[in-house]
């Protein structure tokens, strides 16, 4: 299977990824960029996040030491559930009301996740628990996200990232809480709680395992070097998490994004994100997050998704099989 077409099914979300093996040996290239250099400097008086700088609204940054979470100041969503509905089948439209919040990991601004200490990112960890119990007290989905990297639309290189609430579940969550859910109610078992041990048993696509955590590149992997981490312990959303199981994330988030930067020996791009459950629908559900990095072949050449990906359905040429070997290979011990 691992030289000849052929489809994987994502049982997590229900769609298939087409998976090409033998174009690997193409001689295509793909486009050359330049790639972007890291940041140098600690402060930046020009930043809108480092501590004590004023932002474009007029707000101050406090001289922040630790993390400091703050409501977006030009928000997707508003906390305002405006009439727009419209029952036209043609035309139809909905309300949705929400809360965009920016979550600052630390004061220094070249500091990434891959340069944090275990203790700063466990810090982190706390942030995003704290902000999730919070927020799901009024939304019921919380999406905590990060984009890393210009080519991933990041247009801050300061250390931070996102959390969006909404009172309406999002297309992705619907649909991994359905299969989530109908795997509990055919099989009796929590879906990711199987298929955790099915890879710990095949250890084809393992990165990393530890005591709270397994890091895969899963079977059904779009991007080239696709990961999914799933929490081994009974919890459905991060603010569950126990103290071990907090600082052995921290640990884990470190080592993958060290490993990732090491495979093209540049500061990786990836979008992140945590799916935590619904709030108030939690059977079948394992808290687990995604990433999903564009690069494919070095530090300038990226996946594009483009003409059939986008007019049909997702398709890769690298197995899941190989990226999870050659990014297990730069992944450092812990």
């Amino acid at each position: 299977m691992n030289d000849k077409p052929h489809r994987r099914f994502n049982v997590l979300n229900g769609t298939w990824v087409i998976v090409s093996p033998h174009r690997t040996q193409r001689p295509w290239q793909g486009q050359k960029e330049p790639s972007q250099p890291a940041e140098s400097a600690s402060y930046d008086a020009d930043c809108y996040l480092c501590p004590g700088n004023v932002r474009n609204t007029g707000a101050s940054n406090p001289n922040y030491r630790g993390t400091y979470v703050f409501d977006n100041d030009y928000p997707a969503l508003l906390d305002d559930a405006s009439n727009t509905q419209s029952n036209d089948p043609l035309f139809q439209s909905a309300p949705v009301r929400g809360r965009c919040r920016v979550v600052c990991y630390s004061p220094q601004h070249d500091l990434t996740m891959a340069g944090m200490t275990t203790s700063q990112l466990a810090a982190v960890v706390d942030t995003w628990a704290e902000e999730f119990m919070m927020l799901s007290e009024d939304y019921q989905w919380v999406q905590i996200f990060e984009n890393r990297g210009e080519a991933m639309g990041c247009s801050n290189p300061h250390p931070h990232g996102q959390i969006w609430a909404t009172d309406v579940l999002p297309g992705e969550a619907v649909r991994e809480t359905q299969r989530q859910q109908a795997w509990l109610h055919e099989h009796g078992t929590t879906l990711l709680d199987d298929y955790v041990a099915r890879e710990i048993a095949a250890r084809e696509r393992v990165v990393i395992e530890s005591e709270h955590w397994l890091l895969v590149v899963p079977y059904w992997a779009v991007w080239p070097f696709e990961t999914l981490l799933v929490c081994r312990d009974d919890a459905t959303d991060i603010s569950q998490l126990s103290r071990n199981a907090r600082h052995d994330l921290a640990s884990v988030l470190s080592r993958l994004c060290r490993g990732y930067d090491a495979l093209f020996d540049t500061p990786f791009p990836y979008s992140m994100g945590w799916h935590n459950a619904p709030v108030g629908n939690s059977d079948g559900w394992r808290l687990h997050a995604h990433f999903y990095p564009p690069l494919l072949r070095s530090a300038t050449v990226r996946k594009f998704m483009v003409g059939y990906e986008m007019l049909a359905e997702a398709q890769r040429d690298l197995t899941a099989e190989m990226a999870a070997r050659r990014l297990a290979d730069v992944t450092p011990p812990p």
